[in-house]
């Protein structure tokens, strides 16, 4: 067996708030450097994504479709060694569920997440979640 990084438990729950800070935030040039790698890769049904920037595009695209949505946490995560399992939904302004979904998080040795996979575990209404971009 390979040699993993193995955090804190303390570290992955700071690299998990940031996330979902991440998701909820404007720019904040500070949080976006402590919450992803330099090669962060981020997969997803609507595609797979490479760097902070492209999260950061893709972050406000979203935010200009769904304005005032919130992604928060649908119970405690599961971490083991660099990795965690995140359940979240997305709320719209209204207090509506408009999505949920699993994802994996995985840790570079300084707390920041370096890779994510995305399963949509409830579709938005007219989205495949099997289909793949």
């Amino acid at each position: 067996m390979t040699d993993t990084t193995n955090l804190e438990g303390t570290d992955v729950a700071a690299a998990i708030e940031r996330y979902v800070r991440f998701w909820n935030s404007g720019d904040n040039e500070l949080l976006i450097r402590d919450t992803w790698s330099d090669d962060v890769e981020y997969c997803a049904p609507v595609g797979v994504l490479g760097g902070p920037g492209a999260l950061v595009d893709f972050r406000k695209q979203f935010g200009e479709h769904m304005r005032g949505y919130e992604f928060r946490l649908r119970g405690e995560p599961d971490v083991h060694h660099d990795r965690a399992r995140v359940v979240w939904e997305l709320i719209t302004p209204d207090a509506d569920p408009f999505a949920t979904g699993t994802d994996i998080l995985v840790m570079d040795d300084r707390g920041r997440v370096r890779g994510v996979t995305t399963f949509l575990d409830r579709a938005p209404d007219g989205v495949d979640p099997h289909a793949h971009h």
